[in-house]
Formats: structure tokens, C-alpha cells, sequence
């Protein structure tokens, strides 16, 4: 009789601690449509205009804390006034102004007036791993609530910093919108897409978000937010601004007798009468009409007038075994690297 007592008691006990802990786990992770519903509920339409009242921007944004909105930078550039609105709403908040700014990762603070709305949890960008699932909310040209879902395909170095690439679509229009991982906590701000590619979509890691979330301040005008003649974020056009007078090219792998190391090099070539540093450029891996990967590089040093540098980097080694990997027909694959540069500066 004791032993049954015994056994059942255990039995419960162990019945209860699977329980809780199936409670927990669910209590982290949370359905699709879960994370949509909650997302929904602090994200924004942002409707930016000129002095006269006319649309010059469309753009999203998600509420972070006490009446405050994360965005781009691009987002509101060149903007004198603005509004935003919740998704699936009438009710429009003028946007009061900007309360902290970080342009050179394109992030900016907007304080809202009589705006009651939750904010959404910042997760921890830095334990953010290739391969798990993400979801990006926004209002892609202007079409309010749109979800998507893919996964963190890669964690770029940009300079001293990061972006996260993922699968999930943005669209214009979807910048400065949420990128969710499955608990539901924000991991990322959308802020760009390499346009003519597949899936090549790039995200600001949250944990810059948190940082500036310390720096806010009281409200400043939506000027403050206009170029200022110095360096602006290449984030917003990545992939996407053309640059005269610095080209590159003469691509090669560093290792030709090594299928899977993904060393390469190729030239940065300044056309320019002056000195030029600080060259970002983008490099595209194609096969055939996909990008199969993408390499994001800052070369800082001085490139002077009329000369070249080489620059070396890497990337995954299966771009560099399937650029060597014969057809069924014997043939070399059709593969081609585009390079892209996406800023630089003057040197004085």
C-alpha cells in the first residue's frame, strides 16, 4: 500500500514538473498567427510630408516605449511633418518630433502625441543564429499589415557593425518595420533589400535599438532629421546606389585549388582626381538568374588618386565549389560576381 502511495505521489509530481515545463516552453514560443496579432497591435503606417501637406515618404514603424516609434532614418528625411497610423485603424497621431537619432545604422526615435498603444519587446540581436525563423511586419507600398516569414539567412559585418540578412520580403514601404523572432520579441528593424535579388533582405539588429532607446531626449523638429552634408547610412540604398569615379572589379579566388575555402579578392579602382578611404561596396555572387550569396565589405584605407587596391575577403565556400561544378552536360556553370559600390569619401 505505501509503495502504491509512494509510486503515485512521484508519478504526480512528475506528471506536474512535464506540465510546467510544457507551460514554459509554449509560454516561449508562439504560433504565426500569434505573433501577427500581437505585432499588428504596435505597428504603424507612417505618412511623411512637406511643408505644404503633400506625401513625400510611406513607411512603417512599431511602438517601443512610452509613445515612442522606432524607424529609418530614410524614412523621414527631407519630411517637415507626419503622421502615424495604426494598422487596420482611422485614427491618425501627428508625429511631435524626433527624440534620439542614429543615422549612421539608419535608426530614429519619433515621439507621438496621445498615443496609448503597447509596445513591442526588443529581444537580444546578438543570440540571433543563421537558420532560425523570423517574421517582418509592414506596410509594403502602402498596403497596411502585410506579414511575412522566412529566416535569418546570414549575420553581415558591415564595418565595425552587423546586419541581419533574411528571407522574409521587404517591399518599399516595409522599412523601419519589425522583424520578430518566434517568441515574438523584436530582433530587428527592415531597412533594405538588394534589388534584383532573390530573398536578399537585410535587417538593423535590434540591440542597436536598445542603445538608442537610452539616448532619447525631449522632442526635436522633423529637420533635424535633413542630410547634413557629412556621411549618410549606406543602409537604406544597400545595393542600390550607383557611384561614379570608383569602380571595382577583377575578381578571383584567392585559393583556385581549394573548392570549399571562399577566399577571393578583387580591385577597388579610384578614377577620381582625388583621394578617396572609406569605400563600402557590395558583393553578389550569381548563378544564373540567382544570388546565391552576398558579401557586404568596408575598405578603409586610402585609395589614391588614379590607382587600385586589392581587397580581400570571404564567404561561404559552397559559392566558390558550385562557380566549379560542372553541368550534366560537362559545361562550367553559369555564375557571375557583380560589384557593387555603395559609398565613399573624399579624403582632404
Amino acid at each position: 500500500m505505501y509503495r502504491r502511495t509512494l509510486f503515485a505521489t512521484v508519478f504526480s509530481l512528475l506528471c506536474c514538473g512535464l506540465f510546467q515545463i510544457a507551460k514554459a516552453t509554449s509560454a516561449q514560443a508562439q504560433t504565426a498567427q500569434q505573433i501577427a496579432k500581437k505585432a499588428f497591435g504596435s505597428t504603424v503606417l507612417l505618412v511623411m510630408e512637406d511643408a505644404k501637406g503633400q506625401p513625400v515618404s510611406l513607411g512603417s514603424g512599431f511602438f517601443v516605449l512610452g509613445g515612442q516609434i522606432a524607424t529609418n532614418v530614410h524614412v523621414i528625411e527631407g519630411a517637415s511633418r507626419g503622421y502615424a497610423k495604426g494598422v487596420g485603424q482611422k485614427t491618425k497621431y501627428d508625429i511631435e518630433g524626433i527624440t534620439a537619432t542614429d543615422t549612421e545604422r539608419d535608426l530614429v526615435l519619433l515621439k507621438i502625441s496621445e498615443a496609448r498603444t503597447p509596445a513591442l519587446s526588443l529581444g537580444n540581436s546578438d543570440s540571433v543564429e543563421v537558420g532560425e525563423p523570423v517574421y517582418a511586419v509592414g506596410n509594403p507600398q502602402g498596403l497596411e499589415g502585410t506579414f511575412s516569414q522566412g529566416i535569418v539567412s546570414s549575420i553581415r559585418p558591415v564595418g565595425q557593425d552587423k546586419l541581419l540578412q533574411i528571407t522574409a520580403p521587404i517591399s518599399p514601404g516595409s522599412s523601419g518595420g519589425p522583424v520578430l523572432n518566434s517568441k515574438g520579441d523584436v530582433v530587428g528593424v527592415s531597412v533594405a533589400t538588394f534589388r534584383g535579388g532573390q530573398n536578399l533582405n537585410f535587417a538593423i539588429p535590434s540591440n542597436y535599438l536598445k542603445a538608442l532607446l537610452l539616448q532619447a531626449g525631449p522632442a526635436k523638429p522633423l529637420a533635424a532629421a535633413k542630410s547634413s552634408g557629412k556621411q549618410q547610412s549606406i543602409l537604406a540604398d544597400l545595393g542600390g546606389r550607383s557611384t561614379e569615379g570608383v569602380l571595382g572589379g577583377h575578381f578571383t579566388w584567392q585559393n583556385p585549388s581549394c573548392a570549399l575555402c571562399g577566399d577571393y579578392t578583387f580591385s577597388l579602382q579610384n578614377r577620381l582626381r582625388s583621394n578617396v578611404r572609406d569605400v563600402y561596396c557590395l558583393v553578389v555572387f550569381w548563378m544564373g538568374s540567382g544570388a546565391i550569396d552576398v558579401d557586404v565589405i568596408q575598405y578603409p584605407g586610402l585609395i589614391p588618386a588614379g590607382l587600385a587596391k586589392r581587397v580581400a575577403s570571404k564567404v561561404d565556400g559552397s559559392a566558390q565549389k558550385l562557380t566549379k561544378t560542372p553541368n550534366e552536360y560537362g559545361n562550367p556553370p553559369c555564375w557571375s560576381v557583380e560589384i557593387r559600390i555603395l559609398d565613399f569619401q573624399i579624403a582632404d
